[in-house]
């Protein structure tokens, strides 16, 4: 029973020291393996990597059963510079995949490469409920693991930035699997759908945590602006830590544009290595099937922690002023045991 007991207690005490009341934690925090963003930064003065390959297989009933069949690269690197609240950031995918058209009699492959994704942007912490930190009971796992409702509060935070399509002749503009089929079908006599270089978007994001292990994340995106067909989308993640290197995830999506309408679910879970790497499966699937989709991922997240080397002017002035208080007082304790020695003799001589 007491083993027990100090195995929740650690549990506890590493969330309430670490995910929830920082934007630098000691252990790293990965947006993977989910689709949605948190509201925190890693932190200033680190660099992180997010890399995985996700395995894409899409079958389109309004095509005859057109299938696409692929995998997918993706990385993401975050840096965390200037103050704790800011992170710049890239979010890239990169696909190899075969189409193939069931539209004919005889069927049609196409084997195609490209860019799904080239995302630069910059995200800002505009509020931290977390601010002050909260401490961990060390005697009592149920203090710390109780319901509180201002835990709900969450943080907020904003990304903003731009989306650039490298490619004159992507196959995937808007990330349509199908595109080379759709204008065969809608526009047969006109030139083909094409994506402009710049298109921009956004992220509002919100993250709460509650009963000590469950963090609540809620995206809120608007895309492809600057573009036909901007997209607004939702994600909502629930992730629990049943363990302090192991957690596990929920997730939901929703897209609403012209090209692009769907549900995905999504559930995986992950696993601390070490404190600087974290690695990650999960899996994604909807229930239509213009396209039906599942999507099997793998990846890793690796970061580079120069943290503690970045301390501000303000932070070396209060050390050092430290340094001088502890030195005065020392001082002071040794003047005053000498001048009760010297009291003490005088007495002995009168």
């Amino acid at each position: 029973m007491q083993i027990k007991t100090l195995r929740q207690l650690k549990l506890a005490i590493f969330f309430l020291s670490g995910l929830v009341y920082s934007q630098y934690t000691d252990q790293i925090n990965s947006n993977r393996p989910g689709y949605s963003v948190g509201a925190f930064s890693v932190g200033k003065g680190v660099i992180q990597f997010e890399g995985g390959l996700h395995r894409k297989n899409l079958n389109h009933e309004g095509y005859n059963n057109s299938t696409s069949k692929g995998t997918a690269y993706q990385l993401s690197v975050r840096w965390g510079f200037l103050s704790e609240r800011l992170e710049l950031n890239y979010q890239g995918s990169y696909i190899k995949d075969k189409l193939i058209s069931k539209l004919s009699s005889s069927s049609i492959e196409y084997k195609r490469k490209g860019f799904l994704e080239n995302f630069i942007g910059i995200k800002y912490l505009i509020f931290d409920p977390f601010k002050k930190e909260e401490k961990a009971n060390l005697y009592s796992w149920k203090a710390n693991n109780s319901f509180k409702i201002k835990h709900l509060i969450p943080a907020v935070s904003l990304t903003l930035g731009g989306n650039f399509n490298l490619e004159n002749e992507n196959p995937y503009p808007f990330g349509d699997m199908f595109n080379i089929l759709y204008n065969s079908i809608f526009f047969p006599l006109q030139e083909s759908i094409k994506e402009p270089f710049l298109t921009l978007g956004g992220t509002l994001a919100t993250q709460s945590h509650f009963l000590g292990t469950w963090v609540f994340v809620t995206n809120f995106s608007y895309s492809k602006y600057l573009s036909d067909y901007p997209q607004k989308s939702y994600a909502l993640t629930l992730t629990h830590a049943f363990h302090p290197l192991w957690s596990v995830f929920i997730e939901n999506q929703g897209f609403f544009g012209e090209r692009h309408k769907d549900f995905v679910l999504s559930t995986g879970g992950a696993f601390l290595f070490s404190d600087d790497i974290q690695i990650d499966a999960g899996l994604s699937f909807n229930t239509k099937s213009t396209p039906g989709i599942f999507y099997f991922n793998t990846g890793v997240s690796y970061r580079l922690d120069f943290h503690k080397a970045f301390i501000s002017g303000e932070e070396i002035k209060a050390k050092e002023t430290a340094k001088e208080e502890k030195e005065l007082k020392k001082t002071l304790r040794k003047s005053t045991k000498k001048e009760k020695k010297r009291s003490r003799k005088a007495k002995r001589k009168k």
